[in-house]
């Protein structure tokens, strides 16, 4: 049995494996964390695109049934 407790406790080969699983949780949080925090101002960025170019021919906008076009009247 000691024998088992002195191997068991040598043997790294699973460490390996639990270390890359770390690395790339870690790798996970700080994209998910990035893109949390760059989220709100690329939302911005693209909504002021969207404005400025719904209002720049002053004729129209999507049109069809519900959209956001006009006659340009």
């Amino acid at each position: 049995m000691r024998n088992f407790i002195n191997r068991f406790a040598k043997d790294e080969s699973g460490a390996t494996a639990i270390e890359y699983g770390l690395i790339a949780a870690l790798m996970a949080v700080i994209i998910i964390a990035g893109i949390s925090l760059i989220g709100g101002s690329l939302e911005t960025k693209f909504k002021f695109i969207a404005d400025k170019i719904g209002g720049a021919g002053g004729t129209g906008g999507t049109g069809g049934t519900g959209g956001t076009g006009g006659t340009g009247a």
